[in-house]
């Protein structure tokens, strides 16, 4: 009988250690040596200091500043953890809201975000991803439309043209992948850190 489960012993063992082991380490180092940034989660650093990520999207309200997506993430209510409470973008809970077309609370939600916008913008429509979640509640990019809605906000909000905060989206703009794949996005962490670098 042991000569039957040696075999299947050293097997189990073997591609244990081949798969579980040398392998994860042998991706890692190729990544870490061919994509050092992305690698290490394509983090983003100011005056040394870690203040994001390009894959991450994070909640920014000040008028001077674009706003990304609305995020359904939520997190542990701090003062009863048997319930849970809005967290926008909380990296260790990706997920949508889960509220279809009759829920009363995303009517409410997604009228609050209309008005909020059409009081902010009133003469342009609103894009969509201005008012709706993505599937994973994290998404750090808008539509190009998202973001020169918010130009004439933000740039009333810094005291610039409208004409400069419009060239930084433009500039902002990433095409599909290949000129093929996905549709045209302005990262909102990039997008916010050029305007803080644009000089007055």
């Amino acid at each position: 009988m042991l000569k039957e489960i040696r075999p299947a012993i050293v097997l189990i063992v073997g591609l244990t250690i081949i798969t579980g082991l040398v392998y994860p380490l042998v991706m890692t180092g190729i990544a870490g040596t061919i994509f050092p940034s992305q690698a290490q989660g394509s983090l983003i650093e100011k005056d040394g200091k870690v203040i994001g990520s390009v894959l991450i999207g994070q909640p920014f309200a000040d008028d001077k500043y674009f706003h990304g997506r609305p995020s359904a993430t939520t997190g542990p209510d701090p003062k009863d953890p048997t319930k849970s409470v809005a967290a926008p973008y909380n990296a260790s809970n990706s997920m949508g809201s889960n509220l279809g077309p009759t829920s009363k609370a995303l009517a409410d939600r997604l009228k609050e975000d209309v008005d909020t916008l059409k009081n902010e913008n009133s003469s342009a429509q609103i894009p969509v991803d201005l008012v709706t979640t993505s599937g994973s509640g994290l998404d750090p990019d808008i539509s190009p439309a998202a973001a020169l809605f918010q130009v004439p906000r933000v740039a009333k909000a810094r005291g610039v043209s409208e004409d400069r905060v419009r060239a930084l989206v433009e500039s902002g703009t990433q095409g599909r992948w290949l000129g093929l794949l996905g549709e045209p996005r302005v990262n909102v962490l990039k997008l916010n850190l050029a305007l803080d670098a644009m000089k007055s």
